[in-house]
Order: structure tokens, then sequence, then C-alpha cells
């Protein structure tokens, strides 16, 4: 008996090729983060700047140049501020000028085609006028004064009110580049990513070590769990040896001896022309076999390799001849040329699947001959009606691309056990789904997968059960 599979550690090689993924990882989503955040940060201080620029812009230079002539179209008066704007505003990194009266009008812009226009002020133009504020913003281009500034992608739009001489109010407006913008992204980008990646691959650096000596110390914890485990399996496998041991040579001796004592009696006592006395005493002794061979039966559950000593043939023999003090008649045929080509791990699959098999018999098949048979698959026809169906299922599974007959003498042809039963059937597509009643053959199924074996289950109401398990056989038999 061996310990049951425990999930190998990770080498070290993979773990640390994880952790440098895991590492890029982090590292680009570092990278897109803080650019998406420099980005953000620069398009902030970028507009408070061009918020600060335009009211120095204001305060110095436009509202000290405004005459009031302007405001009436006076060319001269233009032609003065034009000149101030041009030597003294659009070299601070403005592309555009406006001067705008309270009801849209344009009265100035470095874009003589503007002039004399009249738009629609927007909300947040008006509540500047109302209320005297500076207010930057990246604007969208998509209003109708725009048609002359969409040529370069977004821009810093900043505006204010300013007053002529004699009062009267004007909104100043002017959009600047957003090129300083992206430059400044770019700076603080390079600042946050360097700073943050390096930290990280500091961090990498630091924690590799620190792994690889976790790692060693999982390691032997496993190595020592699994001696431990080892020690407890083979603990249990001395102790079932032992008690199997003590039931063959106590229990099952005596109860043979028994046997045979009360067999004797039996046939003294029909001698002695008592039928009634010897036909009790006969029940008995059949009563003391059957214990002998669910005994035997116990001895191959609880030391499997016993099963090796008294071979498969007399195992299923042992299981089978309880059901005849039931009135359940059990036909057995067992190969013994094909079972011996198993391996024990299939035989003992093959002997719980027999188990199971006629206990359900017992418990809920309601049926009066059972017929098991074991041997290699593609058997002589006429034996039972459907084992071409067997041989199909067979084929399907341990070789998909059979071109051969079912019943040739390949070497590598799996051995076949079928258990049949004449009772009552069962839905399976109503029956085996469920949660509860056959978790039985959910987890023989599983067994029988672990050795490379098929077990299917075929039934019908009425039409009885079918067992089959197809089972490999090993190569060097």
């Amino acid at each position: 008996m061996v310990p049951p599979p425990t999930r190998p550690l990770p080498s070290r090689r993979r773990t640390l090729l994880q952790l440098g993924l895991a590492a890029v990882a982090v590292i680009v989503t570092v990278v897109v983060g803080t650019s998406f955040a420099a980005s953000r940060l620069a398009e902030r201080e970028a507009v408070t700047d061009a918020a600060h620029t335009t009211n120095l812009l204001a305060l110095a230079v436009v509202q000290p140049a405004l005459e009031d002539a302007l405001l009436t179209g006076d060319a001269a008066a233009y032609a003065a501020f034009d000149r101030v704007v041009r030597a003294r505003v659009l070299p601070n990194g403005i592309v555009r000028v406006k001067l705008w009266t309270p009801d849209g009008t344009v009265v100035y812009a470095d874009e003589s085609r503007l002039v004399g226009q009249r738009f629609q002020l927007g909300d947040e133009q008006r509540e500047t006028l109302a209320r005297p504020t500076t207010r930057a913003e990246v604007s969208a281009l998509d209003r109708s004064e725009n048609e002359f500034e969409r040529y370069g992608g977004k821009l810093l739009e900043v505006y204010r009110p300013v007053w002529t001489p004699s009062g009267s109010e004007l909104l100043f407006e002017v959009y600047g580049d957003y090129e300083p913008v992206s430059a400044r992204a770019f700076d603080l980008w390079r600042g946050l990513a360097g700073v943050l990646t390096s930290s990280l691959l500091l961090l990498l650096v630091l924690l590799a070590p620190l792994i690889w000596r976790l790692l060693d110390r999982l390691g032997a914890a496993q190595a020592q769990r699994e001696s431990l485990l080892r020690s407890a399996v083979d603990a249990s496998a001395g102790e079932r040896r032992r008690i199997a041991a003590d039931l063959h040579d106590g229990p099952v001796q005596d109860l043979v001896a028994s046997s045979l004592v009360v067999s004797g009696a039996a046939e003294a006592a029909r001698a002695d022309g008592r039928p009634a006395l010897s036909a009790n005493i006969s029940e008995a002794a059949s009563t003391v076999r059957a214990s002998i061979a669910s005994l035997r039966s116990l001895l191959v559950d609880l030391y499997p390799s016993r099963l090796a000593d008294a071979g498969l043939a007399a195992a299923v023999s042992d299981l089978a001849r309880p059901l005849a003090g039931r009135g359940i008649h059990v036909d057995v045929a067992v190969d013994d040329d094909e079972a011996a080509r198993l391996g024990e791990a299939a035989q003992q699959v093959a002997h719980r699947v027999v188990r199971e098999g006629l206990r359900n018999v017992v418990r809920h098949a309601d049926a009066r001959h059972v017929t098991i048979r074991l041997g290699r698959a593609g058997v002589e026809d006429g034996v039972l009606s459907w084992e071409q169906d067997v041989d199909e299922d067979v084929d399907d599974v341990f070789d998909p691309d059979h071109d051969s007959d079912p019943g040739d003498h390949d070497p590598a042809r799996p051995v076949v056990l079928v258990l049949h039963d004449d009772g009552v059937g069962f839905d399976p597509a109503a029956v085996l789904p469920g949660p509860e009643g056959h978790f039985g053959i959910r987890v023989l199924a599983d067994v029988a997968t672990d050795v490379g074996a098929v077990l299917r289950v075929r039934s019908a109401p009425g039409r009885g059960t079918t067992w089959l398990l197809a089972l490999p056989v090993e190569e060097d038999r």
C-alpha cells in the first residue's frame, strides 16, 4: 500500500520565473498608471500656470493698452493694441487672443477674420463677467468661435474680465499651446516611473533570497510530511496485515473446522434416520460456510495482497457464494490466464466492482440469476446477447481508431469483467446523476480511472443491470 500522492512543490526556477513575470506585470501596470497620473498632474499644473500667466498679462500688458476707441472699431486704436499683443502677449506661448463685449461681439482678435463677428457666450464666460474671476481649462474647441483654432489638437483656454479706461467691461480670452503639457507630463512620468520601478526591482532583489529560503523550508517540510505519511500508511498496512493474519489463522480456521464437524453431524443424523434434524444441521453448516466466504472477502478487503495468493477466481467465487442462500443463482466464469495478465491494482478494482455489483443485486435488483464473466475483450458469440455492445464499448475506450475484428487476440487488448443480473433494473438517466444513492458507483468509476480502467453501468427498467469493467493489462505479463 502506497501513500496517496501529494501535490509537488513548484521548482525554484518556475517560482522565480513566476515572480519575474509578476514583477514585469506590476512594472507595466506602474508605468501605465504613472503615465496617466503624470498626464493628469501635468495638465493640472499647466492649467494653473496658464491662469497665472494670463492674469499677469491682463493686468500688466492688456489693460494698460486698452482704449475706449477700440469699442467703436477705430483703426488706429486697433492697430496700436494689435502691436502690443503681437509684441508682448503672443510670444508667451499664446496662439490666439480675443476681446469680447458682454453681448458676444469680438472687438479684437489676432485672427482678423473673427473681428466684428458675434457668438453666443457660454455659461462660464457669462459668469466670469458677472463675478470677475479667472477661469482656465483644456478646451475641446467644439464651439463655433473656434473655427480657426482647430488645427493642432487641444489648447489651454483662459479668460477673465478687463476694463477700458472708461470702465467698460470686456472679456479677455487667450488660447495657449498644449505642447508644454506633454513635455511636462513626460518629465513627471520619467521621474515617477523611475522611482517606482527601481523600488520594485530593489524589492524583488530583496525578496528573491527570502523566497528561495522559503522554498527550501517548504521542501523540507513536505519531505517530512511525506515521510510521516508513508510511515503512517506502512503502520496501517502492517496492522491490517496482522488483523488479516489473525482472522485467517484464528476464526476462519475455526469456522472451517466447525463446518466440517457440523457437516459430519448432519450426515450422522441422516444416517440415524432423523431427516428433520439433519436438515437443520445442514442449514447451519451452510450458514457457517457462508460466514467463511464473507470472512475471506473481508480478508481481501483488509489486506488486498491476499488477493494474489487466493486468486481472483477464488475471491469472486467467495463473493458470489452467499447469494445462493438468498435464492440467487450466480454463474461465475473467470479465465485464469486472462486474470493473470492483470496487475495487482487492476485485480483489486475488479474485486471491488464485483463486490459492489453483488451488493446492489442483493439490495435492489430482486434478481434470480447473475452472470459474472472475466476474460479477453472480444469473447465468442452466443455466450451473452449483449457482448457485441461490450466489444464496441471496449474498442471505443481503448482503441478509437480500431479496424480489427473485436475477437482478435491482440496481447494489448484489455481484459473485460462483465456482471449481469436479470433484476428489475433502473433508469440510469434518472438515478445516476443524483447526489445520493449511487455514491459507490461514482467512487468505483474514479478508482477504475486511477488504474487506467473504464467502468460503465447499463440498465433499463425491467431489463436488469450490466456492469462493464475494461481493465488494461500489464505490458510485462
